[in-house]
């Protein structure tokens, strides 16, 4: 038996769904289903109806699947609480972001955090282009903490509504483009019904589900898209290249907009506001964790003055 059969499994019964449990659980469907499978023979009793669309969990699996959450959780708690007691001195701190935040936010927000008591150890965890997958790290217990935009129509963020967080500040994310030759925008923006060459998100980004919900649908545009990428970095190169429209927080474009490498592609009536907040584990993995959770309250507080 091991651990990860019992997270597909809850997994599993969380979406009831094949697809987006493989999602969460970042592995392929045939992967997850492989598993099930093995915990199933585990156990010697079938856990889900794959009869039905969606599919359910069997008698067995309701009965089983307390238990599991429950095994999950202790487990989690066995290996924090032994690294607590007995892991180094020099704790590492984990944190889920976005690339972009890594970019503009993070540095002089932890010289901020830092200014407050000691410095601290940090490390990135894996970075995936999937905004739900992010958000599952926390789900996960595999971070300490999670820095991410948060908007309303982005459905992962009702996900969140259980976990404690911190505003830390707000973004404009604002449509750029190359400048042409008299300076107006290559690529402009109107809602004239004319197609817009559009430098887009993939569709599991925060941006992919922000955008058309307080954007796109109420400015009726539409799009000609030329370009995908997951990361808004990625999107500013084509766009400094002349090549479309694209979407970005603004700290990203300062510099490029300032030497005249990217004009604003719209009036700010097609921007749209993202918070950047910081969330929590239910159960941070260490004593430094606590103490930069405090530290970053007392910046925020500050902030927000």
């Amino acid at each position: 038996m091991e651990l990860k059969w019992l997270e597909d499994f809850v997994s599993l019964a969380r979406f009831m769904n094949f697809t987006l449990a493989a999602h969460d659980r970042n592995i392929t469907q045939s992967a997850l289903s492989r598993r099930i499978r093995q915990l199933e023979q585990w156990v010697g009793l079938p856990l889900i109806d794959r009869s039905t669309y969606p599919v359910k969990l069997t008698p067995a699996g309701y009965s089983f699947l307390p238990k599991a959450r429950k095994s999950v959780d202790m487990l989690c708690a066995l290996r924090e609480d032994t690294i607590e007691a007995h892991g180094s001195t020099e704790e590492v701190l984990s944190f889920a972001t976005m690339s972009t935040l890594v970019l503009t936010f993070f540095p002089a927000w932890m010289e901020k955090v830092e200014a407050l008591g000691e410095p601290f150890r940090t490390r990135f965890t894996e970075a995936y282009s999937s905004f739900s997958n992010n958000v599952a790290t926390l789900f996960r217990n595999e971070c300490d903490f999670l820095l991410i935009y948060a908007h309303d129509s982005v459905p992962a963020m009702q996900d969140l509504s259980e976990h404690d967080y911190l505003t830390l500040g707000a973004e404009q994310v604002i449509a750029v483009s190359a400048p042409a030759e008299n300076g107006d925008p290559l690529h402009g923006v109107q809602s004239d019904g004319r197609l817009i060459d559009y430098l887009s998100y993939r569709d599991n980004s925060f941006f992919a589900q922000a955008l058309p919900n307080a954007v796109f649908d109420k400015k009726a545009l539409r799009f000609n898209t030329v370009y995908e990428n997951a990361m808004s970095a990625a999107l500013k190169a084509m766009a400094v290249s002349g090549h479309g429209v694209a979407w970005i927080p603004e700290s990203l474009a300062i510099q490029e907009l300032q030497t005249g490498q990217l004009v604003r592609a719209a009036d700010p009536s097609f921007d749209i506001e993202v918070e950047i907040r910081l969330y929590r584990s239910h159960r941070l993995r260490g004593k430094r964790a606590g103490q930069f959770w405090r530290q970053a309250e007392e910046v925020a507080l500050q902030a927000n003055r």
